[in-house]
């Protein structure tokens, strides 16, 4: 089809590329960055009970109101209780407390130390979506500075606000760093401008593919604005690999075929059914995370396995497309050429394999193969020690930079303020029929009694069969059949001291044996990170079932697949005790961020399904093309190391540079503001690196030179079942050419066809 009409081919893509575009890009403003808990769990479930029965808001958005004067001064009484009146008029909030219009003992809780300070608290009403829209809105018609009162916003409402503008300005920041040096990478890689210029091309259909499918999906369940960061650099990155394995395999058959169009064929049916292969590898580790019940992590899903399915179609439609039409231009504008010629140098001809630097470093390993595989296996493990003191966590305003106002706010809370909002626990009693006054007050004094709580409140009334049961002797408050108290604590959030506080109140006995249910931050981030953590095993065991399955179909090796898992896992260690050491524990100043002593619970999660998938990219490449020699020779021990060491010279160049591009399109998110999303990217570029270098040019040479010829064994019935599955296309091994033009690095996997 290529062959027959690449130009209508490329304007169709053209076309469909320009509609993809116009209806995915604004996706962004429409998308959320929360989604970080469960849904079902009761702590949301309390919150919602919150909001719906007392008027609380789903989300809380902070108003610091400030002057050297005080809060007591009339300047500062006039604009606080302006903003309170405005508030009150909107449909878009709920319940509103403030210095100036609460009672003396709990205006008292919402005054700084100094009193120069005083703090609004607004319930914001709406799902995730509309609430940044609410938040928007009201920030604009109330915070701004007026005889002389400073007025800022802060809160959880103001921090999603503010990391949707910051990711949306990060991404922006990304392309424009990754794209141009990807580009002048691909240059050095290809030589000609135009083939560099493709795997761009084929990114771009990628990323606005992927854009459209978050748009699509987001009218029907919230997504992250976070999957946009992943939509951008994945679709980047494999983008390059795949193009890169596809013309690189293209040159390679060029000198044997006797047309373009023969080589092409051979070309598409080698390396672009390893594109397939590897793809659909990488969306099943991505699709996993679907079994997770947050939004944050479901919306990597839908964005990973759009991205992956969209790069793969380009890559075998509008690649063999771009081939057919270019021909001979393919190579035009080749800059190598160019410099060569400038250098008065003469053009490169044929390097025998034996000469090429991978074979002989192969070699080196293969004759120190034991010592050298034990200090790369130790030092993968001292990197990964880190990561047996995790920590997990839920994000607050320091995962913005200081300059947000909700950064600011938060200090401000943190330093100022005798009572902070975020550590308080609030304890839900849904139903409180045959609760009588005297039973909340006995409660109330039990949960005060906990250390490190400061003052709780108790409802003013509760209804049961809709007569009132009496009041009590604080503020909150009440409903019909519900109640619900407020525990002020001065546990740092996500402290040890936070998490045996919660434990402490959990084990107080509830008024008259009634249900409760907590809610605030601390609890939140518990049920988080328990939902988190129970599904881990279910998932990394259908990740290693469908990669154990995947390169068994491939290979027909039992071994080659188990030794893949365990080096994967080592290597994926090593990266999540570099985040450990420098995000959690702040060594290298936590690389412009400010650690608070946890790592959010998604993001190790999430790392480990996209770099598992992605790594399975390089093992596909380099066992293919190693078993393509093994099948070839007498199959001995030593043609075992010659086999091992053939393949990795014909695949060690296109590995180490797709690994570089790919690692540049990950770092471009270091650069960003929001600071687990800046973790994120040094552990997907250290995880790419680790596995391109160590992994593949050290451990796998050494695992295989041990094992000889158990690499490929396989039980009886495997044999069986693999002759009648496996992953063979018709195709036969062909004998090796130590003699060939190897400027050109071949696609792994590749088989000629009979």
């Amino acid at each position: 089809m290529a062959i027959a009409a690449p130009g209508r081919i490329l304007l169709v893509a053209a076309t469909l590329t320009l509609a993809l575009a116009i209806f995915g890009v604004p996706v962004a403003k429409s998308l959320s960055p929360s989604g970080f808990q469960d849904p079902a769990a009761p702590s949301s479930r309390a919150t919602a009970l919150l909001t719906e029965k007392f008027g609380q808001g789903d989300v809380q958005l902070l108003l610091t109101v400030t002057t050297p004067e005080g809060v007591d001064s009339p300047a500062a009484r006039a604009v606080g209780t302006d903003i309170v009146e405005q508030l009150r008029r909107s449909p878009y909030v709920g319940k509103v407390n403030s210095p100036w219009t609460l009672p003396p003992p709990a205006a008292a809780e919402l005054i700084s130390k100094d009193r120069t300070a005083g703090l609004i608290v607004v319930g914001i009403k709406g799902d995730e979506a509309d609430q940044q829209k609410y938040t928007k809105d009201i920030v604009a018609q109330v915070v701004h500075d007026r005889d002389g009162v400073t007025v800022r916003a802060g809160g959880l409402a103001m921090i999603h606000v503010q990391i949707t503008d910051q990711s949306q300005r990060d991404l922006i920041t990304m392309e424009s760093f990754a794209i141009p040096l990807s580009f002048l990478v691909l240059v050095w890689v290809f030589g000609g401008l135009l083939a560099a210029a493709l795997p761009v091309t084929v990114g771009g259909i990628a990323i606005f593919g992927g854009l459209a499918v978050l748009r699509a999906v987001d009218y029907f369940t919230d997504v992250s604005i976070f999957a946009l960061n992943l939509t951008a650099a994945m679709g980047l990155a494999l983008a390059i690999d795949y193009t890169l394995l596809i013309i690189s395999r293209f040159r390679d058959e060029l000198p044997d075929a006797p047309s373009r169009d023969v080589a092409l064929i051979r070309t598409m049916v080698t390396a672009g059914r390893t594109v397939l292969f590897s793809a659909t590898t990488v969306a099943l580790s991505m699709a996993v995370l679907v079994l997770f019940p947050m939004n944050f992590l479901r919306s990597f899903a839908y964005a990973g396995v759009a991205t992956v399915a969209f790069t793969a179609l380009a890559a075998i439609v509008v690649t063999p497309a771009a081939l057919a039409l270019l021909g001979e231009r393919l190579d035009a504008l080749d800059v190598r050429r160019l410099a060569r010629r400038i250098r008065g140098l003469p053009e490169p001809g044929p390097i025998p394999v034996h000469q090429l630097f991978w074979y002989r470093w192969t070699k080196a390993v293969l004759r120190r193969a034991i010592p050298l595989g034990l200090v790369g296996i130790t030092l993968l493990i001292v990197v990964g020690l880190p990561f047996l003191g995790v920590r997990w966590g839920f994000f607050d305003d320091r995962v913005l930079p200081e300059s947000a106002s909700s950064r600011q706010v938060g200090e401000q809370l943190r330093n100022d303020f005798v009572s902070n909002t975020d550590t308080a626990v609030q304890v839900v009693i849904p139903d409180a029929s045959g609760v009588t006054p005297s039973d909340i007050e006995r409660y109330a004094a039990e949960l005060s009694r906990v250390p490190d709580v400061s003052a709780v409140s108790a409802p003013t009334a509760t209804f049961v069969d809709g007569a009132p049961v009496g009041p009590a002797s604080a503020p909150a408050g009440a409903a019909r059949g519900s109640a619900f108290l407020t525990v002020d604590s001065t546990a740092p959030l996500f402290s040890d001291r936070s998490e045996a506080q919660l434990d402490r109140l959990h084990a107080v006995p509830t008024p008259n044996g009634a249900q409760v249910q907590f809610t605030g931050l601390a609890q939140t981030n518990r049920d988080s990170v328990d939902a988190i953590v129970s599904r881990i095993p279910m998932v990394l065991g259908l990740i290693a079932v469908i990669m154990l399955a995947l390169l068994f179909l491939l290979t027909g090796s039992v071994a080659l697949p188990l030794k893949a898992l365990v080096l994967n896992i080592l290597s994926l260690t090593a990266a999540f005790g570099a985040m450990v050491w420098i995000f959690q524990d702040g060594h290298l100043g936590g690389l412009g961020t400010t650690p608070i002593g946890t790592l959010v619970a998604n993001m190790p999660v999430l790392l480990f399904c996209i770099a598992f998938g992605l790594s399975m990219d390089y093992e596909v490449f380099l066992v293919s093309r190693i078993q393509e020699y093994w099948l070839a020779s007498s199959r001995t021990p030593a043609d075992n190391d010659e086999s091992v060491a053939l393949g990795i010279a014909r695949t060690g160049r296109v590995i180490t540079a797709a690994a570089l591009i790919m690692s540049i399109s990950f770092a471009g998110l270091v650069a960003a503001n929001v600071s687990f999303m800046r973790m994120f990217g040094l552990g997907l570029t250290l995880a790419v690196l680790v596995d391109a270098t160590l992994v593949r040019m050290v451990l796998v040479p050494a695992f295989m030179h041990a094992l000889g010829r158990w690499n490929w064994w396989a039980p009886p019935p495997l044999v069986r079942l693999h002759k009648r599955l496996g992953l063979r296309d018709g195709t036969r091994p062909r004998q090796p050419d130590v003699g060939a033009d190897l400027n050109s690095e071949p696609a792994a996997a590749d088989r000629v066809p009979k």
